[in-house]
């Protein structure tokens, strides 16, 4: 890559997708996105437990025995793979069509059912899963200059320096406006008008259904003061450098995110849903109503079925993990419900 200065998000996408970039080389990344950093689905298989008992519900409720599941951001297929795995021990399952939605290329050995593309396929019917997808969406990031004026950030490819450049204006100001004000010198944004617009695109592709998508998120009401973009190169943080060494990653303002499927479409969002009825939440929460609780077996199990109180406090402490407060369980869950009714308060 050419030693220049840019903003965030045209470096951030040469450097994940780019010719040779983090996600695209091989070399750089063998193992996918989970030789770099652990996700809920390399957690614990009940996480695939969880979604596919929550596509089961959403078949349920299209009353149709075939669906599509998209797993957006799909990396080496592992959640796909953990899906169909827990569905086969269902025998109320739906049939599925799979898709893996993923920029680099398919992997070796996946199961040939999953249909493997770069985009999400138009018109399904059924459960759109972006898990840690839109996190890794390029954005712009803006700083308050010692007047208070936002003002782009732009990075030096090979070492991560930066500096300030011209204001913020246009679209970008007028979402900064209402979605990440800034006004103290010093204070940084992420502005994220690239995941408002991919993501109401990826929730458009679905004739009916729910799309979810899980991340890293805030609020407008806590975001975080100085931005929270970083890296991560063999399951550490590292500092972010865009030369394609390691992963680029930010927060999401996930509600930003949800009020560009639902509100009329702005300026580069071309596939808004007045139809979708939303819900934000936590991923604590949600897996909760999925049956994944962590709580702890009886300890009279112990005594009855030794080798069966062993396999349920792995599987308690498993989803213990995954519902943390301060951890995984403090992940933002956006559903959408798609041609579904809303669901009551």
């Amino acid at each position: 890559m050419t030693d220049e200065w840019r903003g965030w998000r045209e470096a951030a996408q040469a450097a994940l997708y780019g010719d040779g970039g983090f996600y695209r080389s091989p070399a750089r990344s063998p193992k996918g996105p989970a030789g770099h950093f652990r996700t809920s689905v390399h957690a614990s298989p009940l996480f695939a437990g969880a979604v596919a008992r929550l596509l089961t519900g959403i078949a349920r409720e299209l009353n149709t025995g075939t669906v599509a599941l998209v797993d957006v951001g799909a990396g080496r297929g592992e959640l796909l793979t953990g899906v169909l795995a827990a569905l086969a021990a269902r025998p109320e399952a739906p049939d599925v069509t799979p898709y893996a939605v993923e920029v680099a290329a398919r992997p070796p050995g996946l199961d040939p059912r999953i249909e493997w593309c770069a985009e999400p396929p138009a018109g399904v019917t059924g459960l759109l899963f972006a898990n840690e997808w839109l996190d890794n969406v390029p954005v712009e990031v803006a700083e308050a200059d010692a007047e208070g004026v936002p003002r782009y950030v732009q990075v030096r490819t090979s070492d991560g320096a930066e500096r300030l450049g011209a204001p913020v204006t246009g679209a970008d100001a007028a979402w900064l406006e209402r979605w990440w004000p800034l006004s103290v010198p010093g204070e940084r944004a992420e502005i994220g008008r690239p995941r408002d617009a991919a993501w109401a695109g990826a929730v458009g592709s679905l004739a009916a259904g729910l799309a979810v998508a899980v991340d890293y998120a805030h609020g407008r009401d806590a975001r975080p003061p100085f931005g929270t973009l970083t890296g991560f190169r063999g399951g550490r943080e590292v500092r972010p450098v865009p030369d394609g060494s390691c992963d680029l990653t930010a927060h999401v303002a996930l509600d930003a995110c949800a009020a560009a499927v639902t509100e009329p479409v702005a300026e580069s969002v071309t596939a808004a849903r007045t139809d979708a009825s939303t819900e934000l939440t936590d991923q604590r929460a949600a897996l909760r109503r999925l049956g994944v609780g962590g709580d702890r077996p009886p300890l009279s199990l112990a005594t009855t079925d030794p080798a069966g109180y062993v396999r349920a406090l792995a599987a308690a402490g498993e989803a213990a993990e995954l519902t943390a407060r301060g951890g995984l369980g403090d992940f933002g869950w956006l559903l959408h419900r798609v041609g579904l009714p809303a669901l009551p308060p």
